[in-house]
């Protein structure tokens, strides 16, 4: 029998880490334990300073998530009582994502379905791979899809092509996620590994605190004016400007030469 430690992998390539849901028997389908072990899991590399960029795919080339395993809502998810025990499970694994330092990437390898549009719509940036299918079917099963996860789907891609892809519950092929901004880089299937370790791996060369600073300032902007935090916005914004990394920064400017930072 498989254990949650087999059904989602961590693979430290520093300065990335990757995060693989590991299920591809089951197309990635998401069960209770997976959403623990994930949230986890980001929260721990959150907290790892040779961790830049995570980035979060699914086992094999056929799909990234398909959603949650349905094989397990009759046991865990009956009622409205039972599902709100569930839910909770599930936005603690969206907001780990949300919180964590580090920029978070999708790598959308195949379907997406589902609650895995909702980890997609956790990360700051999704890329497809020109084979990815996104769906979310929940009105077809009877559920209703978690409020913070429609909020995240509509800031995303707007309040109409959220319409469409809830009520419709159609398909929608790479090429019309991107048109709609689901994901903003649609990449040949072959290339979809090679083609997100070199963008991750770019991004990692930038200074961490001005990453973690845009990061938290792009996620308090989509709230409303009077639940942002401006004060943990402008802490993150001194912390860049009093950083060793900022002088390092202007000093290879200067230099015209690359610069080396360390997140200090």
């Amino acid at each position: 029998m498989s254990t949650p430690a087999d059904e989602l992998l961590v693979e430290r390539e520093p300065p990335l880490a990757w995060v693989i849901i590991n299920r591809p028997q089951a197309r990635n389908a998401m069960t209770r334990a997976v959403w623990q072990a994930l949230s986890a899991q980001v929260i721990t590399l959150g907290q790892d300073t040779s961790v830049r960029v995570i980035i979060i795919r699914g086992a094999g080339n056929d799909a990234f998530i398909s959603g949650a395993d349905i094989s397990e809502f009759p046991a865990i998810r009956a009622n409205a009582a039972m599902t709100a025990d569930y839910d909770r499970d599930t936005a603690a694994a969206w907001q780990a994502i949300t919180a964590a330092p580090q920029p978070v990437i999708a790598m959308i390898n195949g379907l997406c379905f589902g609650g895995g549009c909702a980890v997609a719509l956790a990360c700051d940036l999704r890329v497809a791979a020109d084979h990815a299918r996104i769906a979310i079917p929940a009105a077809r099963l009877g559920l209703s899809y978690p409020f913070d996860a429609i909020e995240r789907l509509i800031h995303v891609v707007g309040p109409t092509a959220a319409a469409d892809i809830l009520l419709s519950t159609r398909t929608l092929d790479a090429q019309e996620a991107l048109h709609i901004g689901f994901v903003s880089r649609v990449v040949p299937r072959a290339e979809c590994d090679e083609w997100t370790r070199d963008y991750a791996l770019r991004m990692a060369e930038n200074a961490p605190l001005t990453l973690a600073a845009h990061k938290l300032a792009i996620q308090e902007s989509l709230k409303s004016p009077s639940m942002r935090d401006t004060a943990a916005i402008r802490a993150a914004a001194a912390r860049c400007f009093n950083s060793a990394d900022y002088q390092e920064g202007i000093a290879a400017f200067l230099a015209k030469r690359t610069p080396r930072f360390e997140g200090k």
